[in-house]
């Protein structure tokens, strides 16, 4: 059975936008996130979702304008619901990005500039969180009771009972808010984990 050439271009496109989307989710996003299990689904199926979109949409006659548009109309989709984090979403718009590009390469691009754009993006990808975001602190908003604690006499056993609560290697923290009604404070960690 021969298949239509119109299958066999989608089924090659789609197999090479699967591929580079599973290296970025699978060996970079999901190696080195803690909420991984969260977004694994959602980034697979958005990457799928936007290249089966933007492939059948590919073939009518449209400008840079739809485009920008369906990135517009998946930015507002961030405001309307439950917030995620900033690294959560730009992941997201990398699995777009490559859904949309590897769907919309038609004869005028050729297959080396889609395997170096791909693998541009895929190399920044992980070089970023790999060897950038490594050498960055991560800050977390915590409720702490202790409230003996929060003297500035006490800070070292502040500090000291941060890390073992938490159990994270925490370099340093801020104390944001104390509610003395509630006998609470909002205290800002800073750990590298």
């Amino acid at each position: 059975m021969n298949l239509p050439t119109e299958i066999i271009d989608l089924i090659l496109k789609f197999s090479f936008n699967l591929f580079f989307a599973f290296i970025i989710i699978r060996f970079i996003y999901y190696k080195n996130n803690k909420r991984k299990n969260d977004f694994v689904f959602t980034y697979f199926m958005f990457n799928s979702l936007i290249f089966f979109f933007a492939y059948i949409l590919g073939s009518l006659t449209i400008n840079m304008g739809f485009a920008f548009g369906l990135f517009a109309v998946f930015a507002i989709l961030r405001y309307r619901t439950n917030p995620i984090s900033i690294k959560e979403m730009t992941y997201l718009f990398i699995v777009i990005t490559i859904g949309v590009i590897n769907s919309l390469s038609g004869s005028t691009v050729g297959i080396s500039v889609l395997i170096l754009a791909n693998t541009i993006l895929t190399l920044m990808a992980f070089l970023l969180e790999n060897y950038w975001q490594n050498n960055n602190l991560i800050a977390r908003s915590i409720r702490y009771k202790k409230m003996e604690n929060l003297k500035p006499e006490n800070h070292d056993v502040l500090l000291k009972d941060l890390k073992d609560s938490r159990g994270l290697d925490i370099e340093s923290f801020e104390i944001k808010r104390m509610n003395l009604d509630t006998g609470s404070a909002r205290i800002k960690i800073y750990s590298k984990n």
